[in-house]
């Protein structure tokens, strides 16, 4: 089916085309309203979420795992660096300072974040990278001779002019 056109002169095109861009700016004028809307409906949840975010004690450790801060070497902090700051203080206090003191906790925990924060994938991929080169048998290849050209294709019939082998058929 082809769609029978109601423009006749030119009158009638000029009136379609001001009809067609009134049309289109009350739908961006509607759009734009429906997605203030939107926006003022999810800003609500997301700015309760920020206060009581802001008011939970140690939600900012938390978030600073996942986010790309930079660490005491004033290099960006990786997973691993992430994880060992917080893991390796929990396991010495919970294994091997049980019984010490607050002050002692805390003095290792300063200590073990400013040397953890040298460590990184980097650097424990490269120590077992070492390790895995050391423990590897080193293989003995034998090599064989030159590798030889594939002859060179002459033109036994002409010594002049186009070969015969250039020629199709």
């Amino acid at each position: 089916m082809t769609k029978q056109s109601k423009i006749h002169n030119l009158a009638e095109l000029k009136a379609e085309i001001t009809r067609l861009k009134v049309l289109k700016s009350e739908q961006e004028a509607y759009l734009k309203s429906q997605m203030t809307l939107l926006n003022h409906k999810i800003e609500t949840p997301m700015r309760i979420f920020n206060v009581v975010k802001a008011n939970v004690p140690g939600l900012n450790l938390i978030t600073g795992l996942f986010s790309p801060a930079k660490n005491s070497g004033g290099t960006d902090s990786d997973w691993l660096t992430k994880v060992l700051r917080i893991g390796v203080p929990f396991v010495m206090n919970r294994f091997f300072f049980k019984k010490a003191g607050v002050l002692k906790k805390a003095l290792l925990l300063l200590a073990s974040e400013k040397a953890l924060g040298q460590v990184n994938q980097d650097s424990i991929s490269g120590i077992i990278g070492k390790v895995t080169n050391f423990i590897k048998p080193k293989k003995n290849k034998k090599r064989k001779g030159p590798i030889q050209n594939p002859p060179v294709i002459e033109d036994q019939v002409n010594e002049y002019g186009i070969p015969s082998y250039s020629e199709t058929y």
